[in-house]
């Protein structure tokens, strides 16, 4: 079964946009099997808007862009496929995709076969140019009927950037997961709004469907279609680690080509993809989110393994400074248990702490903690964080 954990991959648009091509695409889906990508569990590679030409052929389907594309997306999904990897493309829910080249309203059914044939693995369907009367949850049912009428399957990436609530319903429709934000661009102020706009969201996600908080801009440094100004490295540790503890499919959106090795090696790193693909999916319990996420994120997850994960994340300009009182995650004083904690990026290990953990960030920084819930002895009794 599809999407049993988020979806890790490559999509085309936060670098490329309208200029892509064949050879960009292949050599992205080389790059990430080289560069140690695929070891580490991406495996889609999609291929966003701008991928067609202005108008389908006489049998009324979508044609490739030869300019771009000489070989065929046929040719192109082997390719990719030869590499073991997936293979994705994107359509629109509206008479036009958001970049005004065809869509699929009212032609579901030809263009998931389409896909099909061609070997699609993963379909990102979005919401641009939809009729007033045609509503979104008929829109999107339209396309989950078609796509299982194919009988490939295609995981189902409904990009919805969370109108008429679509945690509510989309899931009904065949989605694997769905957008439930806007876009994203390559500033901190975008992750931070986008963090504070899942605060009703989390109780959404779960196996087999994921909030999909929209793709990385990791390692981009300011350049490409969403570039903005760009970030630190700091700050990209952030919002990829952030990702992570959310549980959002990751898809990478930097040219993986060329991303330097730091950005490379935090993307593949081993403990924060550990948290994102954790098997039982469950969302974060918040502790504390200040004013709407818009301040801090402190919480704590519950994992497969009987680990738990503490974290805290500063959005503020300035440091933070506080607490995680284990009372506020359900151990009293006299409980009897408490938890051998180490840091999940730098491996220091903290012991068995027993009554709470402290919090010193500097701006838009965090920490995660991870470890287990242990019994306290007189041989063991546990200290205090400082």
């Amino acid at each position: 079964m599809l999407a049993k954990t988020p979806p890790l991959g490559w999509n085309s648009w936060n670098t490329f946009a309208r200029n892509i091509n064949e050879d960009v695409v292949l050599e992205s889906a080389k790059a990430m099997v080289n560069r140690g990508f695929k070891d580490a569990g991406y495996e889609y590679v999609v291929i966003d808007d701008c991928w067609s030409l202005m108008e389908r052929d006489s049998d009324k389907r979508l044609v490739a862009d030869p300019a771009k594309f000489p070989h065929g997306m046929k040719w192109l999904a082997d390719q990719i496929h030869a590499l073991g990897l997936k293979f994705g493309m994107y359509s629109c829910c509206g008479t036009r995709t958001c970049a005004n080249y065809p869509s699929s309203f009212d032609y579901e059914f030809i263009d998931a076969q389409t896909f099909a044939d061609w070997g699609v693995d993963f379909l990102k369907y979005d919401n641009c140019n939809r009729p007033k009367g045609a509503h979104n949850t008929l829109m999107y049912q339209r396309m989950g009927l078609a796509l299982k009428a194919t009988g490939r399957e295609i995981l189902y990436s409904a990009c919805q950037w969370g109108e008429d609530n679509p945690g509510e319903w989309i899931r009904s429709t065949g989605a694997h997961m769905y957008r439930s934000t806007g876009d994203i661009f390559d500033h901190f102020g975008s992750v931070r709004e986008i963090a504070a706009s899942q605060a009703s969201k989390l109780c959404y996600a779960a196996p087999y469907f994921w909030n999909d908080i929209d793709m990385l801009v990791a390692g981009m440094h300011g350049q490409g279609n969403v570039g903005r100004g760009g970030m630190s490295d700091a700050e990209y540790e952030f919002h990829f680690a952030l990702w992570c503890v959310m549980q959002s499919p990751l898809m990478m959106g930097c040219d993986i080509r060329t991303v330097d090795e730091k950005t490379a090696d935090l993307m593949k790193h081993k403990e924060l993809l550990a948290i994102n693909q954790d098997p039982e999916g469950r969302q974060p319990y918040v502790i504390d989110r200040g004013r709407n996420y818009t301040d801090r994120y402190l919480g704590m997850k519950h994992m497969a393994d009987g680990s738990y994960v503490l974290f805290a994340f500063n959005f503020s300009d300035g440091g933070y400074g506080g607490f995680t009182e284990f009372f506020d995650i359900g151990l009293s004083a006299d409980c009897g248990y408490g938890l051998d904690l180490y840091d999940v990026m730098t491996g220091e290990k903290l012991g068995l702490i027993k009554d709470y953990v402290r919090w010193s960030l500097p701006p838009h920084g965090f920490r995660i903690l991870r470890g287990n819930l242990v019994r306290r002895t007189p041989e063991n009794p546990g200290k205090t964080y400082n």
